[in-house]
């Protein structure tokens, strides 16, 4: 009897110790913007920081589309650091 305890503890310490890993999903490719580009965006994950320089500069967008699929989206956006002065 002990030893079945025993089996079935260890059992279900295994099932909770899967659903804690999480499974590695591979990093999305990452893609250009152009004006013809069909975006599907339902959530946007993060968006990185403008550089302060007073340029056009890179910026990338992550997001989930619709089907809960992830995108990384570069685009073109002027800097922080022009001064209307």
């Amino acid at each position: 009897m002990k030893s079945f305890i025993a089996l079935a503890l260890i059992g279900f310490s295994t099932l909770a110790a899967a659903d804690e890993l999480q499974v590695a999903q591979p990093q999305p490719v990452v893609e250009h913007y152009t004006y013809a580009t069909n975006l599907d965006i339902a959530k946007v994950i993060s968006v990185s920081p403008t550089d302060d320089v007073c340029e056009v500069v890179p910026a990338q967008m992550t997001y989930e589309d619709h089907q809960g699929q992830r995108h990384i989206l570069e685009y073109r956006v002027m800097g922080n650091g022009c001064s209307n002065g």
